[in-house]
């Protein structure tokens, strides 16, 4: 089997790091918020949805990059990725409960 274009497997790469890139900084957010803010059921909670979701970027970013890999290799179709849809989505509900949550506050 011949070596797929050296230009879809960098840009494979690209795409797994910017997943790495996306999952620290939502470690980083969690930390964060946790040694920032007075601890409460809400800044932990908050703290653990974004280590959360950090892991479930890294993990994700991971095995996105496996099959996208294979698939390059193999001359086959992309497989779609729906926890790019999940992570976006939980990502727009943290920001709208941390808007709420700091007028609230004020």
């Amino acid at each position: 089997m011949a070596d797929p274009d050296i230009r879809f497997t960098l840009a494979n790469e690209r795409t797994f790091l910017a997943w790495v890139r996306t999952a620290i900084g939502l470690v980083a957010a969690g930390v964060a918020v946790f040694h920032l803010f007075e601890v409460t059921v809400a800044t932990t909670t908050l703290s653990l949805v974004l280590l959360a979701a950090g892991a479930l970027s890294g993990v994700a970013g991971y095995s996105h990059f496996r099959r996208a890999d294979r698939a390059i290799r193999r001359g086959e179709t992309l497989p779609t990725n729906t926890v790019t849809a999940v992570v976006m989505t939980g990502a727009v509900l943290v920001a709208v409960v941390a808007g709420v949550a700091s007028v609230l506050v004020a």
